[in-house]
């Protein structure tokens, strides 16, 4: 549910906000560094599987993917600028090539229920329903969570997902003793 703005900008409630987190770039120490970071600006963490998987649409080494989940009180925009902000210091140039390798990347998935197409910010992400490596981790950590335009569980979309073309396979033991 989207919460009513005040003046000041500040989501007046909490909102369940879930992000994706990729890297192909020593993936093992920037996906950790990239939770800690996160961890940092947001404080705890809901965190899925990391997966593998082949890099989609552009040659080069594997990528490793997750889905974290927390509450904040701050605007979808305010999100994204802390995302981009922690990106930065990754040196991640989102105005280079969109398939280039890079240490992190960061997209803002889901804002509590909020469907919004505004300055470039589209939720829920389309990358959604697009990748197996996006889907298949939020699934696992918000299955019972409906998809704000379809209405489906996220669950459910993971199950019926044509998954030829795009494995994924978990990474073992990269997080198990920082689970949250």
């Amino acid at each position: 549910m989207w919460a009513s703005l005040s003046n000041a900008g500040a989501v007046s409630d909490m909102a369940r906000v879930y992000v994706g987190i990729g890297s192909n770039i020593e993936p093992g120490v920037h996906v950790r560094k990239g939770i800690a970071s996160l961890r940092h600006r947001f404080g705890r963490l809901q965190l899925s599987t990391v997966y593998e998987s082949k890099p989609v649409g552009l040659d080069g080494d594997n990528f490793y993917n997750l889905v974290v989940g927390f509450d904040t009180d701050l605007t979808p925009k305010s999100v994204v600028s802390a995302l981009r902000a922690i990106e930065v210091r990754f040196e991640r140039k989102r105005h280079a090539c969109q398939h280039a390798p890079r240490k992190v990347d960061l997209d803002l998935l889901l804002y509590d229920d909020l469907i919004l197409k505004q300055d470039g910010l589209e939720l829920p992400h389309g990358d959604i329903t697009r990748y197996a490596f996006v889907l298949c981790p939020l699934a696992e950590i918000a299955g019972d969570i409906r998809h704000p335009v379809s209405g489906q569980r996220f669950a459910e979309l993971w199950r019926r997902f044509e998954k030829k073309g795009q494995e994924i396979w978990p990474v073992g033991s990269l997080l198990e003793a920082k689970r949250t």
